[in-house]
């Protein structure tokens, strides 16, 4: 089993390390990108609700939830080390007052390991955190002003410890480092008076590298209300960090094949960002809060609210202004459930299965044109048992929409797909022989 998961993770993390661009959305264009949704498929599944935990899934939105107590059904015994991976792909149709567009992206989506120890349990891992992917032109089809192209995105190395104060209360804190690159190019089309295009055009090319460190803390509580209902509640906080971001910026000649769009760079000049102050900058990341609360009976079903904010008022742009567009205070509301018709059925695989629904209305904290960039989404998906131990393969579908036609915006339309594996496995047990 070990050899499997080490295999697993070498792959992953390989296919990870050349396959950076998650996202086709023209939104990922401003800041850092378009924030990733940290969480797993479990999550995701019931509208992003994060505040359930138990102890076979992996919970990597509050980190409390890697505290625990030993399990009765390992007859006391130490809980499982638990490994998670996941993945998926989003089909999205960009619409416009006049045009229609469609795209598709696959992303690796996280890669996390829990191990218990009493109860305390640490884990460690990776997800990308924003992702850019973008290209973007401005003015008639036959005749651009502008072209933008982006491509990129930051990655997120994390290392939890959470611990089981007693049998209701947990609290748990993670390490985050940051890093990775985004780079820009920007390309004003230049006519002559016969409407063709000047032989030599110029393209800027801004490229960021950044890094850093910051910190989430966690709190949840779960507690029989009476013999059949539990209350469960979670809360975290991330206060307020910085990254640091190293930036170059290079202004290129080119030349633009008419029937390819081919672009041939004749020579380029790197710009003096140390004389300006820009060589090396502070990328604020805001803080962020989020609570919820939820009930429901142990191993049969679940229901909850959560809501989060982030001051993402408190947020910029890299090295350049962008009129047009601001940040303003982000935030999110999530509803979401489980139910499991017979989680030890011997009769009926069925039964066994999780299903999973939810519902989620957030404002991502981008304002462009006046005009907030609002995003909700329907979600389902089913837990499939795999195996002993506990083990399960998730697979989660969503619907939903970001932003608006309003102000000449866009629209995005679109459906994702995400599959995960959930293993749990007892490394630390002394094997019995007679």
């Amino acid at each position: 089993m070990i050899k499997k998961l080490v295999v697993v993770l070498v792959t992953l993390f390989v296919s990870f390390s050349f396959a950076q661009q998650g996202t086709t959305s023209p939104y990922s264009f401003y800041g850092i990108g378009s924030l990733k949704f940290k969480g797993t498929v479990e999550n995701r599944s019931m509208g992003g609700l994060s505040i359930y935990t138990d102890s076979i899934h992996m919970n990597l939105r509050n980190p409390a939830s890697y505290g625990g107590l030993n399990l009765s059904s390992y007859g006391g015994e130490s809980r499982p080390v638990k490994f998670t991976v996941g993945g998926g792909s989003s089909g999205v149709n960009f619409k416009t007052n006049d045009s229609e567009e469609s795209s598709s992206s696959t992303s690796f989506d996280y890669l996390a390991i829990g191990i218990p120890i009493g109860k305390l349990g640490v884990g460690l891992g990776l997800l990308p955190y924003t992702s850019v992917g973008y290209k973007i032109g401005a003015g008639d089809p036959e005749m651009l002003t502008n072209r933008y192209n982006g491509s990129g995105g930051l990655n997120k190395a994390f290392f939890t410890v959470g611990y089981q104060l007693n049998k209701n209360f947990s609290i748990g804190v993670d390490a985050n480092y940051d890093f990775g690159n985004i780079q820009n190019s920007a390309i004003e089309f230049v006519y002559d008076d016969e409407d063709n295009l000047v032989q030599y055009q110029s393209r800027e090319d801004n490229r960021s590298d950044l890094s850093g460190l910051n910190y989430n803390f966690g709190f949840s509580y779960k507690g029989m209300i009476n013999e059949k209902l539990q209350l469960t509640s979670g809360f975290t906080y991330t206060p307020k960090s910085t990254l640091v971001s190293k930036n170059e910026r290079t202004i290129a000649t080119l030349v633009i094949n008419d029937l390819t769009g081919v672009e041939a760079v004749v020579n380029s000049i790197e710009e003096d960002l140390e004389s300006r102050g820009l060589q090396e900058t502070d990328q604020i990341l805001p803080s962020r809060v989020s609570f919820g609360i939820g009930f429901g009976q142990p191993k049969k079903w679940f229901m909850g609210a959560e809501y989060a904010s982030q001051k993402t008022s408190q947020f910029s742009n890299r090295i350049f202004t962008i009129e047009n567009a601001t940040f303003e205070d982000a935030s999110t509301f999530s509803f979401g459930g489980f139910y499991i018709p017979k989680y030890n059925s011997l009769s009926s695989y069925l039964q066994r299965v999780v299903y999973r629904a939810g519902i989620r209305f957030e404002n991502t904290g981008l304002n462009i044109n006046t005009e907030s960039i609002n995003e909700f989404g329907i979600s389902f998906g089913v837990g499939l048992p795999v195996g002993r131990a506990f083990s399960n393969a998730n697979l989660g579908f969503e619907i939903g929409k970001r932003g608006t036609t309003n102000q000449n915006l866009i629209q995005e339309n679109f459906f994702n797909f995400s599959l995960s594996l959930s293993l749990n496995d007892r490394w630390f047990v002394k094997r019995k022989y007679d």
